[in-house]
């Protein structure tokens, strides 16, 4: 075997690590591509990670798993979500009846179904522990897990939710606070066999924090260790940006945001730093929007403002542009920024392009009754996303074209408990947010996903808000929809026994 194709089996396998393995065939075998085209395969192994979801004892949460349905897939699946356990790298551990047995395995909090089927899960109270999945086989592509929580009093009331994500090596959050009314605590989750290392560095409105706080955290294999991210910094300051940089290993990362007058949710990691992003899906009776960007360049980014609303791409009056001093964290009250419609957020450059990053904070209600979520920016929904734990009401998708026209398909799955699945296109006009007439399965009983993808046009953006009032409280919490990268791009890889001879 030449070393070129060496490399790509060992370039696939690093892939698999983060979000799958695809099986390594020839294009011509698997009917995918013609000779000299990468196949586009869909990936055999999918891990995910999810936080522990709260300290309150009141908590209630659910956890819902869904696998759509993906072509090329062969044999059989299996996918189970257990609660993560700290074990030593040789296997053994404590068992509660001394140290040196090995632990026996956890019950999982939930059972995955076939594709095309979701199941969920619940459980309550304020010891429930990150949880640790795997999906294998015609399980993988796709796989999506969602946690959900409702605290009906306390400090983060409301409703709290987050995607549950694979490990990786590094993090950004901006969006974070150590002011007085803030508990925000960065959920670390190690998966693997041996300890991560992990620095964590906060940048506030005058550049980097100081600290030695946050300089190489253990997190032990197989275990979950949230950190108090006000222990990081001596002054508390209202809008933060928060960096994880894995030194060894990697983690899972999401950050808990709880505010003891405006509720709370979860931060999830900001997309990748770039000069154009897309924030989607602002509710449109939200009462306040607050943007937090940063850039880790050396250089100011001065971007432009713009709310792609129903109608178009509009400036909003008086946040024409946002300038972003190199390694610090800038702010801007954007009120209510809808006012009654659908809308997103999307930053552009000026006339120099700076990678950037940002989330905004949005708040529904008025007075002791708000509620508080985030939307950080995020990746297009490219071939296909998915959001698991949607209810027959209470449930909206909000998608945007900003640059180009774009025809979506989207299909709401049976429920957990019965029900038709049902499929509907939309076109969305450049520029423009639309929140979809979701396609409600016939017969449903208990939840359901939604599956989009892009069919042309575009690129896409889109994002899904659940919604629960309790005692007069806007409970709601927003998810992004990233494409699930259920595929994986493998290029044709032929033996050349010539290579023997020179």
């Amino acid at each position: 075997m030449k070393r070129t194709t060496l490399s790509l089996i060992a370039g696939t396998a690093a892939l698999a690590a983060v979000t799958g393995f695809a099986t390594l065939e020839t294009p011509a075998a698997s009917g995918a591509a013609a000779p000299g085209a990468a196949a586009q395969l869909p990936v055999e192994r999918t891990s995910l990670l999810c936080p522990a979801p709260s300290l309150s004892d009141i908590a209630e949460t659910s956890y819902t798993s869904f696998t759509p349905v993906t072509k090329g897939t062969k044999g059989d699946g299996k996918a189970e979500l257990k609660p993560v356990t700290e074990e030593s790298a040789d296997g053994t551990g404590d068992t509660g009846k001394g140290k040196g047995g090995k632990k026996k395995d956890a019950e999982p909090v939930l059972t995955p179904k076939a594709p095309g089927t979701p199941a969920t899960g619940d459980t309550s109270g304020s010891d429930t522990p990150a949880l640790a999945g795997t999906a294998e086989g015609k399980s993988a592509p796709g796989w999506t897990v969602q946690e959900t929580t409702s605290i009906a009093a306390g400090t983060g009331r409301g409703l709290q939710g987050v995607t549950c994500t694979a490990a990786d090596t590094e993090f950004w959050f901006p969006g974070v606070s150590t002011a007085a009314d803030r508990t925000d605590y960065v959920h670390l989750t190690n998966p693997d066999d041996g300890a991560a290392v992990v620095d964590l560095d906060l940048y506030g409105k005058d550049g980097a924090i100081k600290s030695t706080v946050g300089e190489g955290i253990t997190v032990p294999p197989h275990s979950s260790k949230p950190v108090l991210l006000s222990t990081l910094a001596d002054d508390a300051q209202s809008d933060l940006t928060l960096h994880v940089n894995v030194r060894s290993g990697r983690v899972g990362a999401a950050v808990q945001a709880l505010d003891a007058k405006t509720g709370g949710d979860w931060l999830a990691a900001a997309g990748e730093p770039a000069d154009t992003l897309v924030l989607p899906g602002i509710p449109k009776d939200a009462t306040d929007v607050r943007l937090i960007a940063f850039t880790p360049a050396d250089s100011d980014a001065d971007l432009k403002i713009r709310l792609a609303s129903s109608d178009g791409l509009i400036t909003p009056a008086g946040n024409e542009t946002l300038r972003v001093k190199a390694g610090m964290t800038t702010a801007a009250d954007l009120g209510e920024l809808t006012r009654g419609e659908a809308g997103s957020l999307v930053l552009m450059p000026g006339d120099q392009s700076v990678p950037v990053i940002a989330a905004l904070r949005v708040t529904r209600g008025k007075g002791d009754k708000q509620e508080t979520a985030f939307i950080p920016a995020t990746e297009p929904v490219g071939a296909r996303a998915t959001a698991v734990g949607n209810s027959a009401k209470g449930t909206t998708l909000s998608v945007t074209a900003p640059t180009a026209a774009a025809e979506i398909k989207v299909t709401a799955s049976a429920g957990t408990e019965g029900g038709t699945p049902v499929t509907k296109s939309y076109r969305v006009k450049a520029g423009t947010t639309q929140d979809i007439e979701i396609p409600a399965p016939s017969g449903l009983k208990g939840t359901y996903a939604l599956t989009v993808e892009t069919v042309s046009g575009g690129p896409v953006y889109a994002s899904r808000t659940l919604t629960a009032t309790q005692e007069g409280i806007p409970g709601f919490t927003v998810q992004t929809l990233p494409d699930d990268r259920g595929t994986v791009a493998v290029p044709q890889a032929d033996q050349d026994l010539s290579v023997l001879q020179r």
